[in-house]
């Protein structure tokens, strides 16, 4: 078997029958950092989010003797040693599609253990490339989300509430060979290629305005402070002529490190797009219904039992995870 980092590691090591609270004592005695997150869901429930994270033993003992059906978050990047590539499964958008063709580039290889997620998506999870920084970022597009530098992941054995059922974030494949590191932005640029704007189409654009220090800002919202905080930015990014959609995934990422649901943030980011550039009512809607397009199938969910350098868990493991 090939080392892999603190995170995998401990996962690898988990009895499937292991509460919650025991899991998170296990990451944090081997140097991972942990925080509490909501019974059933993702959002933080420490005051500053991943910035909590700790591996104080007694006070991951404390977060979970008082809510010991929290989830554990682990903050990526640097912090925990691990990045992990988020697949999202949302029709019509199949991130697992958009993998696929990373995959056959050469850009998502070597990753050290897959994770399935509640929804029916998986977590790749990947060694952090210490000494440099690689920022989490969303290409909503295309279905993926990367998890570095300002970012977390939820692990199992945590679970998830989906249409009234319990089900748990669970490791199905480990890589048996080398793992390497990945090399996010090189694969942001693959799955969601930018152009470079014309600033001469656009003379009233901002050129003082940092899109990255917005974002991190927004992210560093507390409580009380998210909605408006987020609303704010949106709007300067309009008046600013950024796209919706680069908007859009831009706040998404750091709105969700603030702990904004991404059904949450996207509301609030059309609506202040709609404030600065509000546009008139389309005629022949009357009922308010709009045609339904037709959605692309969902790919073949084939990432599992694919590559012969890696071994399942087998099914009464991943039951428990």
């Amino acid at each position: 078997m090939a080392e892999h980092c603190a995170v995998s590691s401990v996962l690898l090591r988990m009895n499937a029958a292991w509460p919650l609270s025991a899991a998170a004592r296990e990451f944090a005695s081997a140097g991972v950092p942990v925080f509490p997150c909501s019974p059933w869901g993702k959002r933080p429930a420490t005051g500053h989010g991943f910035h909590d994270a700790t591996t104080d033993l007694e006070q991951v003992e404390a977060w979970w003797r008082q809510s010991p059906g929290a989830n554990i978050g682990v903050p990526t990047g640097p912090a925990s040693g691990a990045v992990v590539v988020d697949v999202d499964v949302h029709c019509p958008v199949d991130g697992r599609t958009s993998f696929d063709r990373a995959h056959r580039a050469g850009l998502v290889e070597r990753w050290e253990l897959l994770v399935r997620t509640p929804t029916g998506g998986m977590h790749a999870y990947y060694p952090a490339r210490l000494g440099t920084e690689q920022r989490s970022w969303q290409a909503a597009r295309a279905g993926i989300d990367f998890r570095g530098d300002g970012g977390y992941i939820i692990v199992p054995p945590s679970t998830r509430s989906v249409q009234g059922a319990t089900t748990w974030y669970r490791v199905e494949a480990v890589n048996t060979g080398p793992a390497s590191t990945l090399d996010a932005q090189r694969l942001r640029d693959f799955l969601d290629p930018r152009p470079t704007p014309s600033r001469a189409t656009s003379p009233g654009l901002d050129r003082d305005v940092d899109v990255s220090r917005l974002a991190a800002w927004v992210a560093a919202r507390g409580e009380g402070e998210r909605n408006r905080g987020l609303f704010w930015a949106a709007c300067r990014l309009a008046e600013n002529g950024l796209p919706a959609s680069d908007a859009l995934d831009v706040l998404t990422a750091a709105a969700g490190h603030a702990g904004l649901a991404e059904r949450e943030v996207a509301t609030t980011v059309r609506s202040a797009y709609r404030t600065v550039h509000p546009t008139p009512a389309r005629r022949g809607a009357r009922d308010g219904s709009s045609p339904v397009q037709g959605a692309s199938p969902l790919a073949a969910d084939g990432w599992f039992n694919r590559d012969p350098t890696r071994r399942s868990t087998g099914p009464s493991r991943a039951r428990g995870l």
